[in-house]
């Protein structure tokens, strides 16, 4: 048999022996299952597959890549508060949705910038900006239901916190890989930092590390320590958890150890001395505080200061017009520090409510429900409003009574004419130059003249009192109504509107008419501190300021300069205030001011001011370094609010008038923060202080446009004062005098009766007690 024939000999054996084999027909099947699985997975075929699975996937994300663009940010990531300080940089209160205040990296320290680093990223300024087994990790535990999983990136972290959402989805992860790559690739990596610690959560409310800085440890970001900085870089984990507040001892155990990690981290990376961090204990964060919000004064303060910003950001070109500038600030990210001094705002707060507030009894008097306060304290020599009254309470009573111009100014105004008469070289129509011993007839309801005319203009005294012949000083004292009309008429009603505005009064859309002499006009505590600033600042203009400086990540914010020109000479400043000397020693505020037993001395000017139908009641007075205006309106408590009378307001006899109230509280607050006493440095013509006439006399009797200057005695009034007020009538005249100015709904009398004089404004005088010395040189 040939070899071919053995061959198919043994071939055909073994197939006919087959069937034997199937006794062992589980091991057999087994076997051959593992031969098909083998000719099927080959090494050829699973490298095959591999390279294939990774190709696909290598252009898939290719795909990705090229399809998702780095998107713009989330908007709830950008939301900031905006934060507002006094003048000492301390926190008076923090506005918006969210407490963030975005700061930049320069003003971290470096130190505390790679405490974030150690603590969550250690290869952060080596890498990519991602972390592909944590993202893989990620993707699997997303898919298998286990949640989320740490390992990302500070980069991830922040595209997460910035551009996408806190979801744990597959799509997510991969656009959060997706843009860390491009962001990796086209910002830096300090932008990069400053973005995450900037909107990272750090608990307590607080979103970026500026709003963390103060709600731990109250310093701002820039004076955060080392140890700090790793505190609040081991928050991030666990914030509620990790909170020292509110942490169970577990949770203080962890943030301890978390702690520990992030500087030996640091040491790790040399970017801590080794010796240092062995010296490092662990800074216990200070407990919650609450965060400052808008009751009380604050939110008068706050409003204020916005209204200047928008102001200024307008006058910048940063927005078109207020409305636009609105939403710019309500945007936030603004730290605005305000002039006004802590000291200062919480004496002037307690003397309003020791003056008057704790006397008010609405149970008891109906009418005390009725009285609103407001007052400005400024510095003349810079500007600054370092104290400000704005009512009882912003949550109660929304309208700022310092900043309203609704109410007229009445008697306090009588200064500016003085000060057009003095800057204008004034003469009475006999031409004899107005200075403070210049006679005029004093008595009430003496018609104005304007040469051989009368004007068709008579106020008024208060409680109808005749003077006869009175100089200047004197009747700036008793604040006699007949005889700055007539003086506004000598010098030029449109002269002394000029000089009023100069001053700083908005006298926009006012009439230059006579009737503008008893300050008829509104005005507000604001506007009048500024007008006796000027006085005080020696007539270099003073536009009180409530803000001191702005800051803004992305835009300067320059605000002006409160001193300004030279508006009036200061012979004309210097010479009001020594007469105004003589209100306070002399006149209407004497018992207040002169009297009080705190003055110890100090030199003070002022003027009182009580508008007619007493509606409101005001004192502006000063020294050489603070003026403060004061101001009570009437304005009734049940909506819409109209302006009504204050008549036996607090308990008062009668009338609230200018000398009681309103100079009761300038003087406890100006006295009470007085650090020194003080003389004014004044230059007039007239010496450093006027003293007031109290017998002026003349060769003739005086005309009804008075051409005598006062000698050293005077006659007595004409009239003797009763020693009780009698009531006012609301319409004492029946026909109103030609020349009444124009008044806007705002500034007229709600009640809309005509006013005695034609168009409102002081009714206040003296009264009969005034006495002839105690003068102050």
């Amino acid at each position: 048999m040939g070899r071919a024939e053995e061959r198919r000999a043994r071939q055909r054996g073994g197939r006919r022996a087959a069937p034997k084999r199937r006794r062992s027909s589980g091991a057999g099947g087994a076997a051959g299952g593992k031969s098909r699985i083998r000719r099927l997975f080959t090494w050829k075929k699973i490298v095959g597959t591999f390279f294939g699975l990774c190709l696909l996937g290598m252009g898939a994300f290719i795909v990705l890549y090229m399809m998702i663009d780095i998107p713009e940010g989330n908007p709830e990531a950008e939301l900031q508060s905006n934060v507002y300080k006094y003048s000492d940089g301390s926190i008076m209160a923090r506005t918006g949705d969210r407490n963030r205040e975005i700061v930049d990296l320069a003003k971290i320290p470096k130190d505390v910038q790679r405490t974030f680093v150690a603590a969550e990223n250690k290869t952060f300024y080596k890498d990519a900006g991602v972390d592909l087994k944590g993202t893989a990790r990620g993707v699997l535990n997303t898919l298998s239901g286990k949640g989320a999983q740490g390992g990302s990136t500070i980069t991830q972290q922040y595209v997460k916190n910035y551009y996408l959402t806190q979801d744990q989805t597959v799509s997510r992860k991969l656009k959060e890989l997706v843009i860390s790559l491009k962001l990796d690739r086209e910002k830096s990596k300090d932008y990069i930092l400053a973005g995450y610690i900037n909107t990272s959560y750090y608990g307590r409310g607080a979103y970026g590390i500026q709003a963390a800085a103060q709600a731990y440890y109250r310093v701002d970001a820039e004076d955060l320590t080392v140890e700090q900085g790793a505190y609040l870089a081991a928050l991030l984990q666990a914030p509620n958890q990790y909170d020292w507040a509110i942490a169970s001892p577990t949770g203080k155990k962890l943030v301890q150890e978390r702690w520990n990690y992030v500087l030996d981290n640091m040491v790790e990376q040399k970017w801590l001395n080794a010796g240092d961090r062995q010296g490092m204990k662990f800074p216990e964060p200070k407990e919650p505080k609450a965060a400052a919000g808008m009751e009380g004064q604050t939110g008068y303060l706050v409003e204020a200061a916005n209204y200047s910003l928008k102001k200024q950001l307008v006058a910048q070109g940063a927005a078109e017009d207020m409305e636009q500038a609105k939403a710019l600030v309500d945007l936030g990210g603004y730290t605005v520090t305000l002039n006004i001094d802590k000291k200062k705002q919480a004496a002037l707060e307690k003397s309003v409510k020791e003056q008057l507030t704790s006397k008010l009894d609405p149970d008891k008097r109906k009418v005390d429900a009725d009285v609103q306060a407001g007052a400005v304290s400024v510095d003349p020599k810079t500007g600054s409003v370092v104290a400000m009254y704005g009512g009882v309470n912003y949550l109660k009573h929304y309208t700022n009574n310092a900043t309203r111009d609704d109410y007229q100014p009445a008697s306090t105004f009588k200064p500016v004419i003085l000060a057009a008469a003095v800057d204008h070289d004034a003469e009475t129509q006999d031409g004899v130059p107005i200075t403070a011993n210049t006679l005029y007839d004093g008595d009430s309801e003496r018609p104005v003249m304007d040469g051989d005319k009368e004007v068709g203009f008579a106020p008024p005294n208060e409680d109808d009192h005749d003077y006869g012949e009175i100089d200047v000083q004197e009747a700036m004292n008793k604040s006699v109504n007949s005889v700055f009309a007539q003086m506004g008429v000598d010098v030029g009603m449109t002269e002394v509107m000029k000089v009023a505005a100069d001053l700083g009064m908005d006298t926009e859309g006012e009439q230059a008419v006579p009737a503008q002499t008893l300050g008829s006009m509104g005005a507000s505590p604001l506007e009048m501190a500024g007008v006796y600033a000027t006085f005080d600042n020696h007539g270099k203009k003073v536009t009180p300021a409530i803000v001191k400086a702005v800051e803004h990540k992305d835009r300067t914010i320059e605000m002006p300069d409160p001193i300004g020109e030279q508006v009036i000479s200061r012979e004309a400043a210097d010479t009001v205030t020594s007469v105004l000397t003589g209100v306070v020693d002399d006149g209407t505020a004497k018992t207040s001011v002169r009297e009080n037993p705190l003055r110890d001395g100090q030199q003070v000017a002022g003027k009182t001011g009580t508008s007619d139908n007493n509606k409101s009641a005001w004192f502006t007075g000063f020294t050489p370094g603070l003026v403060t205006s004061v101001g009570l309106f009437g304005e009734d408590d049940k909506p819409p609010h109209p302006q009504v009378p204050m008549y036996r307001a607090a308990g008062v006899d009668y009338r609230v008038n200018g000398g009681g109230p309103p100079a009761e509280i300038w003087a406890a607050y100006t006295f009470g923060v007085m650090d020194e006493v003080t003389k004014f440095d004044l230059k007039t013509k007239q010496g450093a202080a006027v003293k007031p006439s109290t017998s002026p006399s003349s060769s003739g009797s005086p005309s009804q446009s008075p051409s005598h200057e006062a000698s050293t005695e005077a006659p007595p009034p004409s009239k003797d004062p009763s020693t009780e007020a009698p009531p006012v009538s609301d319409d004492p005249s029946t026909e109103s005098p030609p020349e009444s100015p124009t008044q806007s709904p705002s500034n007229s009398a709600s009640s809309g009766e005509t006013p005695p004089d034609g168009g409102g404004g002081s009714t206040e005088s003296g009264g009969p007690d005034f006495p002839g010395g105690d003068w102050v040189p």
